[in-house]
């Protein structure tokens, strides 16, 4: 079990890191003016962040029974 907790915080830990460079790239896209790929990267930033919040209840129902 406490293996499991570590994978899940470093997931988590990982996504939060993409999410930042991504949001890094949107905005230099869109300073760019390419609208296209600051949605593509705007994309990529949602999955990311649902998928930090499924990790999250995932190790929060681990500890709650």
């Amino acid at each position: 079990m406490a293996n499991r907790k570590k994978r899940l915080q470093k997931g988590i830990e990982s996504l939060n890191e993409q999410i930042i460079l991504h949001e890094k790239k949107r905005v230099q896209a869109l300073e760019k003016g390419d609208i296209e790929l600051a949605d593509y990267y705007g994309k990529e930033i949602k999955t990311y962040k649902d998928n930090v919040s499924k990790k999250e209840n995932q190790l929060n129902k681990q500890y709650v029974k």
